[in-house]
């Protein structure tokens, strides 16, 4: 029975690691077949524009930014979770240990600088920056680039359905700002259940507002990351007033996306070597 028992909550917590990738997928498809059927059934034109060359270009274009995008989030975001930012594997460089090793127990191993242990992950990362529940993977020295662009180009789908969706809460609103209106916008559950409006405008008015709190969300920490890339830190080093590892706003940009930084968030495909080997990192001090 206890063997069972622990078998069981052994499959329970490893779908539970996969909940939070599940969960992400679908919002994001959702958001994207949303805004598709705004483009292609819902486009702002007047009956006789609708069959118009122009009509036809303006959706084409469309498409195409936001499945640019969607390819995009999902190609960086598959290679995030795959490409291990982990000390296995990695020579650590024998008994040559300089400043700022450190020996973790846990690991049974001494680790470099800015390598911390991830007790999600049960191992020592390198360049460690935090865990990122919603992948249920570490952010480090060899995937943080793919991290960052992700999150980029989310916040720029999210920015696009946002500005996508304003005829939605145009048609919302429409009326006035009234009680009705307003806990649609901000409790749509409720409305659906109590009866007071369709799947078909709970389902626009659940997408609209996931869009705009999402887009907050992002922005928030897209730039909190932008700025720790200029600044030459990772989240742990935030709360230091010291900067060892500032090089420079370019240098430090070099460090984190690759020698090809300037054109490497473009596509994942796109190689770019990162300059160190997440071991031995420059200092300014």
């Amino acid at each position: 029975m206890a063997r069972f028992m622990s078998s069981l909550w052994c499959k329970v917590e490893s779908s539970g690691r996969h909940l939070p990738i599940v969960l992400n997928a679908l919002l994001v498809f959702s958001i994207t077949a949303e805004v598709s059927y705004l483009v292609l059934v819902e486009a702002p034109f007047e009956p006789e524009q609708k069959k118009t060359e122009w009509s036809t270009m303006w959706k084409a274009m469309h498409l195409f930014a936001q499945y640019f995008m969607l390819g995009n989030i999902t190609w960086n975001a598959s290679l995030f979770v795959k490409t291990n930012p982990s000390i296995r594997g990695v020579f650590l460089g024998g008994d040559a240990l300089g400043q700022g090793w450190r020996y973790c127990y846990n690991c049974e191993t001494h680790t470099p600088p800015r390598c911390s242990h991830c007790y999600d992950c049960n191992v020592c990362v390198l360049r460690r920056d935090h865990h990122c529940v919603f992948f249920g993977q570490c952010v480090g020295f060899y995937n943080y680039r793919y991290f960052l662009t992700c999150l980029f180009f989310m916040w720029a789908g999210l920015l696009y359905a946002v500005v996508m969706n304003a005829e939605v809460f145009i048609v919302i609103l429409k009326e006035g700002v009234t009680f009705h209106s307003v806990l649609l916008l901000l409790m749509p559950w409720i409305m659906l259940v109590s009866g007071q409006v369709t799947a078909r405008a709970f389902a626009f008015a659940f997408i609209a507002d996931t869009c705009v709190v999402g887009f907050l969300l992002v922005a928030a920490f897209l730039f909190f990351h932008v700025v720790l890339m200029l600044r030459g830190q990772t989240t742990r080093e935030w709360y230091s007033t010291r900067r060892p590892y500032n090089l420079g706003a370019l240098a430090n940009i070099r460090e984190c996306l690759g020698k090809y930084w300037y054109i490497c968030w473009l596509c994942p495909l796109i190689p770019s070597p990162l300059p160190g080997d997440g071991i031995n990192f420059k200092g300014v001090d």
